[in-house]
């Protein structure tokens, strides 16, 4: 009798352990087994203060997850569970259970795309920022001095104070997130870019510099012209001569500008005509990009004082040395300008 229950004993312990490792083996195969996901992967998001439990719920209802209650085993052992990162995800084809969970651990989220273009102005960015249907909008226009004031500048204008660049963000960021990255960049650039300036330049701070940036910006999208146009500025504030740029004119007249630019107007002063006023206007007037910071503070030599679009159509501009080329130069813009407006 006691060997016959012996050995049903030892039957029903090697049955256990026979189960338990054929338990452990489809337990690890589960963890190391690609989900069921499409080729093209599979969107999933993971709300804020969300459960574990209900996450392994809501990927098992999606036709995912087989086994959640084995996920929720290996969250539990590899203490995943309270690291878990609420955002959206997108689950790629051939991620395994594991995969995943190092996946939602890391936030390795859905990131989208916003680029600050170089030459727009505050009310530009701020329309773009607010037609961005991924990002939280929370700035309007008398919100800049306190955000500005959060960010430590000295400044409560936000004009050119953001790098023109493509920033990455996920879903439900805040506008203020993705400015705070933009200006933290342009931080960054304008100082390593004033440590490395030319010598003997007119400009006392890299805001100054940041403000004929922005001119260049708006003057010229031509790589090749942007330092020869830095000369052109930079010689006339050695000479104390007016700038005469239109693009501070037009930011003088602000948001209201109808896009044509009268005499009238160059001759109305605002504290950025630079017909009018000599130097520098108070601020930048647009976003200026890397290449037109480094142009600023790093201009070409040269002779020339004037400069003038040449009306070829591509952008270019006419330089020269004295007002008497300048005019000749100007005439024949005006020519080539005419004869484009009767051949349409």
């Amino acid at each position: 009798m006691l060997r016959r229950a012996g050995q049903a004993l030892m039957l029903l312990i090697a049955l256990t352990v026979a189960a338990a490792i054929a338990l452990a083996l489809s337990y690890r195969s589960f963890l190391h087994t690609p989900l069921t996901v499409p080729d093209d992967g599979i969107d999933f998001t993971i709300a804020s203060g969300e459960s574990f439990s209900g996450v392994a719920a809501e990927l098992e209802a999606l036709g995912v997850l087989e086994h959640p209650d084995w996920f929720k085993l290996q969250a539990r052992l590899g203490r995943y569970a309270e690291r878990v990162q609420a955002g959206e995800y997108h689950i790629e084809a051939g991620t395994t259970p594991e995969a995943l969970l190092q996946q939602f651990v890391s936030g390795d989220v859905v990131l989208y795309s916003f680029t600050i273009v170089e030459g727009w102005n505050r009310w530009e960015l701020l329309a773009a920022l607010e037609s961005e249907p991924r990002l939280e909008s929370t700035l309007e226009e008398q919100d800049w001095p306190q955000f500005l004031q959060e960010l430590g500048s000295d400044t409560d204008n936000p004009e050119g104070l953001f790098l023109p660049e493509t920033y990455r963000f996920p879903a439900n960021s805040s506008d203020r997130d993705l400015l705070k990255q933009a200006h933290e960049l342009l931080q960054e650039t304008l100082e390593e870019a004033w440590l490395q300036r030319a010598p003997d330049l007119p400009l006392k701070t890299p805001y100054e510099a940041l403000t004929l940036a922005s001119i260049i910006e708006k003057e010229t999208a031509k790589a090749d012209e942007r330092a020869e146009i830095a000369g052109v500025f930079v010689r006339r504030l050695n000479r104390r001569m007016r700038l005469q740029t239109d693009p501070t004119v037009i930011y003088g007249i602000g948001p209201d500008f109808n896009g044509n630019l009268t005499r009238r107007d160059l001759r109305t002063d605002t504290p950025y005509n630079t017909y009018t006023r000599g130097g520098l206007p108070p601020s930048p007037i647009a976003m200026a990009g890397r290449a037109a910071i480094e142009a600023a503070l790093n201009p070409t030599d040269g002779t020339a004082l004037f400069f003038v679009a040449t009306g070829l159509g591509d952008g270019s501009h006419a330089f020269s040395d004295t007002k008497e080329q300048h005019d000749a130069a100007v005439q024949v813009y005006l020519e080539r300008l005419r004869r484009r407006n009767r051949s349409q």
